[in-house]
């Protein structure tokens, strides 16, 4: 007779263990689920960053252009179709008279002694208004209407380009001192000063900068980009001068004898305004492409405007780091320091 082996049972899965991994694995599920759910409504509702401070002007019709940064903070800036001058001073925009209209008020700037110096092409005229508010005039030698950019010099003197004599004109002590550039009809534009007195300016008509040396002496040197368009120029710590191309659309470095040049980013922006800050960035308007540009380290970066039909012109950075434009719509605007040095 055969014996029938009967194999042992597998010991039955407790329920309890089955219940507890189970709890987990949702317990872990729905904590997984909150943090998705916690990340996608920070991403959406997350500050914007970075963000502008804008003053609308206060005069109806009036046009902001050139902008400047005075030593005690306040914010100066020119008003086409007007006869005021802007200020943005302690967080209020205002106004002061000047007497008469402008007609595209291009050079602006504040000399080492505070006062505020413009040109004002309708009254012949570079005008200088004092920090206690009194104005003074240097009249202009011959009729122009194509009066540009204007710099201040260590010296105290101002420069300006006037492209009806097609010369650069220094004035010291209320006279009037022009110096020819030696190609005809050049078209110059932006000027600036570099810390020994060497005058740059860009020359829009033949694309070249030129370059006054303190004695005096003359010298012009071809951009590497043909039909570039240069505008605006600024000259950094280390005195390298960089120069805006609008046609180019490009941000070119001129040092040591050598061109750098560089794209940017977006097509056909409008590249106009241009400054230095004190940290070595490179700051610029996009005109077309609504938008502020930061070069820096070779690196572009560009701050889209807060307006979509913004239409950024003038740009200057005063001395805490902020960058501050005109905008061609009817506002002044802000982009604070802490944002503006942002990675």
């Amino acid at each position: 007779m055969s014996t029938a082996v009967t194999e042992p049972a597998a010991p039955a899965r407790p329920a309890r263990r089955l219940m507890g991994r189970s709890r987990l694995l949702v317990a872990l599920a729905s904590v997984g689920l909150v943090a998705l759910v916690g990340a996608l409504a920070w991403w959406a509702l997350r500050p914007t960053v970075p963000t502008f401070i804008e003053y609308r002007v206060p005069t109806p019709g009036a046009i902001p252009a050139a902008i400047a940064a005075a030593p005690d903070g306040t914010i100066w800036f020119t008003l086409d179709s007007s006869d005021q001058l802007g200020r943005v001073s302690n967080g209020e925009v205002g106004v002061v008279s000047k007497g008469h209209r402008s007609a595209e008020p291009l050079g602006l700037a504040v000399a080492t002694d505070g006062a505020l110096w413009f040109t004002d092409a309708l009254a012949g005229s570079i005008a200088r208004r004092a920090p206690d508010g009194s104005r003074t005039s240097v009249t202009l030698s011959s009729p122009t209407d194509k009066l540009a950019r204007l710099a201040a010099a260590p010296d105290g003197s101002i420069w300006f380009a006037d492209g009806t004599l097609n010369a650069l004109v220094r004035i010291h002590d209320a006279t009037l001192a022009p110096v020819a550039l030696p190609t005809f009809r050049s078209g110059p534009f932006g000027v600036a000063v570099a810390s020994d007195g060497t005058v740059w300016t860009t020359l829009q008509y033949v694309n070249k900068l030129a370059r006054i040396a303190p004695n005096g002496e003359v010298t012009e040197v071809d951009l590497p980009t043909r039909q570039a368009n240069p505008t605006d120029v600024a000259i950094d710590s280390t005195g390298a001068v960089w120069f805006a191309e609008l046609r180019a659309n490009k941000i070119g470095r001129y040092a040591d004898g050598d061109f750098t040049e560089f794209s940017v980013p977006t097509p056909s922006a409008g590249v106009t305004g241009l400054a230095v800050a004190p940290d070595g960035s490179v700051w610029f308007t996009e005109t077309r492409g609504h938008k502020l540009g930061r070069l820096r380290d070779g690196t572009f970066r560009e701050f889209d405007l807060p307006r979509p039909d913004a239409r950024p012109f003038g740009i200057t950075v005063d001395r805490a780091g902020n960058v501050w434009y005109t905008d061609l719509s009817g506002v002044v605007g802000m982009l604070p320091a802490d944002r503006a040095s942002a990675r």
